[in-house]
C-alpha cells in the first residue's frame, strides 16, 4: 500500500525505512526536543519536524528476536498515543554494546541501527522522545542525527522487596520506567530478616512460612514474568537473596539452622544483634546451613556454584572484603569473575577495591541511598522523648538525597586510570523499610534518573564542567512528558506513567 506522502510512515530497525515527505520548520529557539538521559552526540543544523503518520509501523531486521519484538510492539504504541507538549523549549538543539545510531532525514527517512537488540531498544526510546503532540496531530524532530551510547555498562536500581512487599505490578511499573531512563539492571534483594517472599519449589516452607502471607509472595510465573518484561525494555534482574546474615526470616521454616532469630535487635548494654529490627542470622555451628564454620567457608563453597556450575559472575557487597570484624583473604574471591558493590566510605571504598583488581558496581548511601532521610521508623526509639529539634531525626544516613546530589556524584572520583576502567558502574538503592507499592514511584523517581544520565553520558558539559543548570530544565521538563498523565495518580515521579497503558 503506498503511504500518505506527507506523512512519517515507518521506522526501520536494523537489528530500520521511510518515506519522502513535507517538513514543518521550527527555529533552534523553540524547538521542543528533549532526550533523557542526553545522548553522547546529537546533531541537528536545521531544526525540523515531520507529521506522524496514523499508519506509522516499526520494521525490523531481527523480526523473531523475543525481547526486540517485545519493544517494538510496546514503543510502536507508546508513539503512537503520545500526548506530551513540552513546557519549554531546550536550550541546547553489562557488558553488552548498547550503542545506537539514530537520524530522521529532512525528508522523512528515519533510520536506527544497532549491534544489538539492547542498542536497537535504547534507541527505540530517544526516536519516542523525539515525538510530541502539536494541536491535533504528533510531530516528529526531522534533519536530526544522534550517535549514542553509554559511559558505564551497570546502571540499576536496587529495590528491597522484603522489607516491605512490592507486588508484581508495581515492579513491572518500574521497570517500565528503568527501560525510559535507559538505566539496564535491576537489583532485585528479594529477601531479608523481615521476610522471605520468593516461593522456591525446592524449599517452600521458607516463603510459606517466612512471607508477610499468601498474597505476598512471587510465584516461578511471577519472577518469569517480571524477568522477561524487563529483557523487553532493556533491563536485566539481577537476583539477591541475602545470606549468610539479614536471615531471620528462615527461622519461621527452620529454627535450628537460624542463630539470635526473634530477640530484642539493642539489648540494654549488650553489642546489639542486628543494625534494625528483624534478628537473626544462619548458624554456622549447624551442618544443615550449608555453613561449616565461618563465612569464609561459606563463600568458599558458594562461588564454585555460582561460577562454575550456574556460570555466573558473583556479586558481593564490600563487606566480604572491608568489613571491620570479618576478614575474608582476596584469594578466596577470584577477581575474574566476581564483581563487588560498595555502599560505604564514598570514593574511598571504590578506591581500595578497584586497586585490588575487582569489578566495582557503586552504591555510595551518602549519594545513592533514596531512602535517606525520611525518619526514623522504630516505634521505641529513645530519641524522640523530649521536645529537643535538630538532628537527624532518626535517620542514619540523613539527609534527603536531593537529584542534584545524586546526578553530581563522580563514582570514579580519585581514582587513577587504571582504577577507573574497574568501575563498571552504580546503582541508586531504595530499601523499603518506609516505602510499599503505593509510595515507591515518588520515592525512586525522579532522583533515579539522575544517576541513569549521569552514568549514560555524564554530568558534565563539553567545557568539562557541571551542567546542573541545563539538567535542572530537561529534567522539570522529562518529569512532565512521563509523570504527568497515565494510570496512577502520583505526578511526582518522572517517567514512570508514559503514555499508553502498559502492555503487561
Amino acid at each position: 500500500m503506498k503511504p500518505d506522502s506527507h506523512l512519517l510512515p515507518c521506522l526501520f530497525v536494523f537489528f530500520f525505512f521511510a518515506v519522502v515527505l513535507p517538513v514543518v520548520s521550527h527555529s533552534a529557539s523553540t524547538f521542543p526536543v528533549n532526550i533523557w538521559p542526553k545522548p553522547t552526540t546529537i546533531s541537528w543544523p536545521i531544526p525540523a519536524a515531520s507529521p506522524l503518520s496514523p499508519s506509522f509501523t516499526i520494521l525490523s531486521s531481527h523480526p523473531s528476536h523475543p525481547h526486540l519484538s517485545a519493544a517494538i510492539s510496546h514503543y510502536k504504541n507508546l508513539l503512537l498515543s503520545e500526548r506530551h507538549q513540552p513546557l519549554r523549549p531546550p536550550i541546547t538543539p553489562h557488558a553488552a554494546d548498547e550503542s545506537y545510531s539514530l537520524s530522521v532525514s529532512l525528508t522523512g527517512l528515519a533510520t536506527l541501527s544497532a549491534a544489538t537488540p539492547w542498542g536497537a531498544i535504547h534507541g527505540l526510546e530517544s526516536f519516542s522522545q523525539l515525538v510530541w503532540a502539536s494541536e491535533s496531530r504528533l510531530l516528529v524532530a526531522a534533519g536530526i542525527n544522534i550517535t549514542d551510547r553509554p559511559l558505564f555498562p551497570h546502571r540499576g536500581l536496587l529495590l528491597d522487596t522484603s522489607r516491605n512487599f512490592i507486588p508484581v505490578e508495581d515492579i513491572l511499573r518500574t521497570v517500565r520506567a528503568m527501560g525510559y531512563n535507559k538505566m539496564n539492571v535491576l537489583h532485585w534483594h528479594i529477601t531479608d530478616s523481615q521476610s522471605f517472599p520468593i516461593l522456591l519449589p525446592s524449599v517452600p516452607e521458607l516463603a510459606v512460612k517466612g512471607s508477610y502471607g499468601p498474597k505476598m509472595q512471587y510465584s516461578p510465573e511471577d519472577v518469569r514474568r517480571i524477568v522477561g518484561y524487563a529483557m523487553s525494555y532493556g533491563v536485566r534482574v539481577m537476583p539477591e537473596i541475602d545470606v549468610p546474615g539479614h536471615t531471620g526470616s528462615w527461622a519461621e521454616a527452620y529454627p535450628e539452622i537460624v542463630t539470635c532469630a526473634n530477640k530484642f535487635w539493642a539489648p540494654a548494654g549488650k553489642p546489639a544483634l542486628a543494625a534494625e529490627p528483624g534478628t537473626g542470622q544462619l548458624n554456622p555451628l549447624n551442618p544443615k546451613t550449608t555453613l561449616d564454620q565461618l563465612l569464609q567457608t561459606f563463600i568458599s563453597k558458594t562461588h564454585p556454584l555460582i561460577t562454575g556450575d550456574l556460570n555466573r559472575t558473583a556479586v558481593y557487597w564490600e563487606d566480604v572484603i572491608l568489613s571491620p570484624t570479618v576478614k575474608i583473604p582476596p584469594s578466596t574471591i577470584p577477581k575474574e569473575n566476581t564483581i563487588l558493590q560498595t555502599w560505604n566510605n564514598g570514593p574511598n571504598n571504590t578506591k581500595i577495591l578497584a586497586a585490588m583488581g575487582y569489578r566495582v558496581i557503586v552504591s555510595s548511601w551518602d549519594f545513592y541511598y533514596l531512602d535517606c532521610g525520611h525518619g526514623g521508623w522504630v516505634g521505641n526509639d529513645g530519641r524522640y522523648d523530649g521536645l529537643a529539634t535538630g538532628g537527624d531525626g532518626g535517620s542514619w544516613c540523613a539527609p534527603f538525597k536531593t537529584w542534584q546530589r545524586v546526578y553530581d556524584y563522580d563514582i570514579t572520583e580519585g581514582l587513577t586510570e587504571e582504577e577507573r576502567g574497574m568501575v563498571i558502574g552504580g546503582e541508586v538503592a531504595m530499601w523499603t523499610e518506609q516505602v510499599d507499592g503505593a509510595v515507591v514511584d515518588g520515592r525512586v523517581w525522579p532522583r533515579a534518573s539522575a544517576m541513569a544520565e549521569s552514568l549514560w553520558s555524564g554530568n558534565r558539559g563539553e567545557d568539562g564542567k557541571k551542567r546542573d543548570a541545563d539538567a535542572t530544565d530537561r529534567l522539570n521538563e522529562w518529569r512532565q512528558a512521563d509523570g504527568g498523565e497515565g494510570d496512577w495518580g502520583g505526578a511526582d515521579s518522572a517517567a514512570v506513567v508514559r503514555r499508553p497503558s502498559p502492555d503487561v
